[in-house]
């Protein structure tokens, strides 16, 4: 039986000082955002699709 989820909460807390400096002293860390970033987008895709399907 599948788990339905009707309501998703998710907090997130920005410390935009810290952010700032770790993304500037790196360009690796904005190649590894967008790496993470497009997977994420190709997993909610792929349960988009998923959706559809049934």
């Amino acid at each position: 039986m599948p788990i339905e989820i009707k309501e998703l909460y998710i907090k997130i807390n920005v410390d935009e000082g810290a952010n700032a400096n770790s993304v500037s002293s790196s360009g690796a860390a904005s190649e590894d955002s967008a790496a993470i970033i497009a997977a994420c987008i190709e997993e909610v895709m792929e349960k988009l699709k998923e959706q559809k399907e049934r």
